[in-house]
């Protein structure tokens, strides 16, 4: 059983540049321990004819073709405005000149 001294707590929290007071620290090593028990329980499930996967199922990409078309002119974009200048969009102004 992995388990996580005193000291190396105070060395990782002093690694991350976190202030434990000594009482934290008496806390946090048998927390951490079960945390590293935890994740080393993992290795006795995981099988050796059995790869790492992110997903239980297969998965494939699902993404079209990235293929150039032309798009809208200005012209063509602009058709369904209710306002247009230079080629822009005519939109209200909404903030004051100070601003």
């Amino acid at each position: 059983m992995p388990e996580i001294s005193r000291d190396e707590v105070a060395h990782l929290a002093d690694l991350a540049r976190i202030d434990l007071s000594e009482a934290e620290l008496e806390q946090m090593a048998p927390q951490l321990s079960v945390i590293l028990e935890s994740v080393a329980s993992i290795s006795d499930v995981a099988a050796a004819d059995i790869p790492p996967t992110s997903h239980p199922l297969p998965l494939t990409n699902v993404f079209r073709e990235d293929v150039v078309v032309p798009g809208l002119t200005a012209e063509q974009a602009l058709a369904g405005a209710p306002e247009s200048e230079q080629q822009r969009f005519s939109v209200p102004r909404i903030l004051d000149e100070e601003a």
